[in-house]
């Protein structure tokens, strides 16, 4: 099969497209063609240098695709299956049962293969850590991101108040998504324009997570999964932190391409390139200027 395979860590020109001999399923697991995946930050994190798997490896961690090989009940050959995978920037990958959900029909693979990452981050960030409730205010950070653009439709979804930052270009796209209001971090600061909110959700990192603490009121939450959390500054204000580390649910998956299939969430595509185009779509993501996601096209 075909696969991008990095023998070292460094640039993304350590990004190779080879023949390599296909993954075997365990048990508990199911082998996918995949049709589509998407690129993360933690796959040019990985391909720097961060923790990751044994060298040579495979990057990539959502993928869309076709079951080939089933070893698990509740799938089956020929099932159309989207989730987090095991080497996914390639023609075939492997994935745990608990992992991955049925793509519906009104998806395409491209859609489906942007979501798992980046939608269950945002769906557990704002709900299973931060809690957020109807009528409850919410501050996405870096709201027109991978992350950020699924967070403003979930908590508008769930009837909160919506509150975006991010810079001009994207004020008009981020409303779009269901945003109450819109602060551009380029002309205010967001802890001087923001007050009260019930829970900042932080996508950025950097400078921009302590920047939150001021925005949140006494008894909020800030979550960020970008940083270390500024406890101390938080405590002082009555406001609690949390690092939030995403955890795949197969049901979560389920639950929200649901609610992109009946049209209530979209997903936001920046491109969809080859496979054979990875070292760009990794110098696009490392720009940290990308509204949605980018998505790899695999096998048609």
């Amino acid at each position: 099969m075909r696969a991008v395979v990095m023998h070292e860590t460094g640039g993304p020109d350590v990004l190779q497209l080879e023949d390599v001999d296909p993954p075997e399923p365990g048990e508990g697991e199911v082998l996918i063609r995949v049709h589509a995946a998407s690129v993360n930050p933690i796959d040019w994190k990985m391909r720097r240098g961060g923790p990751g798997r044994p060298l040579p490896a495979v990057l990539g961690i959502d993928a869309s695709g076709t079951v080939e090989v089933s070893r698990t009940e509740g799938f089956g050959e020929g099932d159309e299956v989207f989730g987090r995978a095991s080497g996914a920037y390639a023609e075939l990958a492997t994935a745990p049962a608990g992992q991955i959900a049925r793509k519906p029909a009104e998806l395409s693979h491209e859609q489906a293969a942007a979501i798992p990452v980046a939608g269950m981050t945002a769906w557990q960030g704002l709900f299973d850590h931060g809690g957020l409730e109807r009528g409850q205010t919410a501050l996405i950070a870096g709201a027109a991101g991978g992350v950020g653009h699924f967070a403003v439709q979930f908590a508008h979804v769930a009837g909160a108040r919506v509150i975006g930052t991010g810079s001009s270009r994207n004020r008009d796209f981020v409303l779009g998504l269901g945003a109450d209001e819109y602060v551009d971090y380029t002309q205010q600061e967001v802890g001087e324009a923001v007050g009260g909110a019930d829970l900042a959700f932080d996508t950025v990192g950097g400078d921009t997570t302590a920047s939150l603490v001021s925005a949140v009121g006494e008894g909020g939450m800030l979550v960020t999964i970008a940083n270390a959390p500024p406890e101390e500054a938080a405590r002082g204000r009555g406001v609690r932190t949390e690092l939030h580390v995403m955890s795949p649910k197969s049901e979560q998956l389920a639950r929200i391409a649901e609610l992109v299939a009946i049209g209530d969430v979209r997903v936001e595509i920046a491109e969809a390139m080859p496979l054979a185009d990875v070292k760009r779509a990794h110098e696009l993501s490392e720009s940290g200027h990308v509204r949605g996601k980018l998505v790899l096209t695999v096998t048609t």
